[in-house]
């Protein structure tokens, strides 16, 4: 199993390279804690955000679109864009792409 991303920026009309994303994932207690990390190539996307097994649980994924938007010389509205998911499976692979401008942003459940 494994969760991959991919960013279009659509104000562009191109991928969202060397944005970063965290993927994080739910403690029962309700915290969060980091369990991988990774930048967006330049085609946009990551490929693999963990190197071991994926549980089932909650996950998000926090964008770094303060830090895209400002190397772009650009002014944006939403400093993250954060989506959260679950995942259900082991054996399922969850795609998650992220549609983006600087004044809004879209995702869905990628195949």
């Amino acid at each position: 199993m494994s969760i991959t991303i991919h960013v279009l920026d659509t104000s562009r009309g191109k991928p969202a390279a060397g944005m970063l994303v965290t993927l994080e994932r739910r403690a029962n207690d309700g915290t969060w804690t980091a369990v991988g990390r990774g930048e967006t190539d330049s085609d946009g996307r990551v490929k693999s955000l963990v190197s071991g097994p994926i549980e089932t649980g909650v996950y998000r994924l926090p964008f770094d679109t303060a830090t895209y938007f400002r190397e772009r010389h650009a002014e944006t509205f939403y400093p993250e864009a954060t989506i959260v998911f679950t995942v259900t499976g082991r054996e399922q692979h969850y795609h998650v792409p992220l549609l983006l401008a600087p004044w809004g942003y879209t995702t869905y459940r990628g195949s």
